[in-house]
């Protein structure tokens, strides 16, 4: 008898609860720079999926069941991974996101973050990889977000 292989786990979504989806929207599409892939209103429901470029893990936002669970603000802790922390810290300034200031815990690669939260108090740490500048961990040929033939 053969072993089966392991069946793969991907994180595909993680809810952040929000007070307000319009303002949350613009905050992380246009300030942040993530891709919204969809705004969805479906009868009562309102949500939106954002997905941060080159990630395989998008962020849904808005009045799904489940999301009333979670007070706005209290998700901690998000991680994002960048090639160049110093870069990114800037692009995010650039665009009137209040970052911290860089923080180098250890010198090797992945031991440097810088933070920021969105206007709810969900807070987020940007840890630089450098190795993501030279192999990103979804190829830019592989990142349709929704498979062939179907669209956003």
């Amino acid at each position: 008898m053969t072993t089966p292989t392991p069946m793969d786990w991907t994180l595909e979504v993680v809810i952040v609860p929000v007070s307000d989806l319009a303002t949350s929207i613009v905050f992380y599409r246009d300030q942040v720079g993530f891709e919204l892939d969809h705004e969805t209103e479906n009868g009562p429901m309102h949500f939106a999926q954002l997905t941060p470029r080159g990630s395989g893990c998008s962020i849904v936002m808005g009045n799904l069941p489940g999301q009333a669970e979670m007070a706005p603000g209290s998700l901690k802790g998000l991680q994002l991974c960048v090639a160049d922390a110093e870069a990114a810290r800037s692009e995010l300034v650039d665009r009137g996101v209040e970052c911290s200031e860089i923080q180098v815990i250890d010198p090797r690669d992945g031991g440097t973050f810088f933070g920021f939260t969105d206007p709810d108090g969900n807070s987020w740490a940007v840890q630089q990889l450098k190795v993501r500048g030279d192999t990103p961990l979804i190829p830019h040929e592989h990142r349709n977000r929704f498979g062939e033939g179907v669209e956003p």
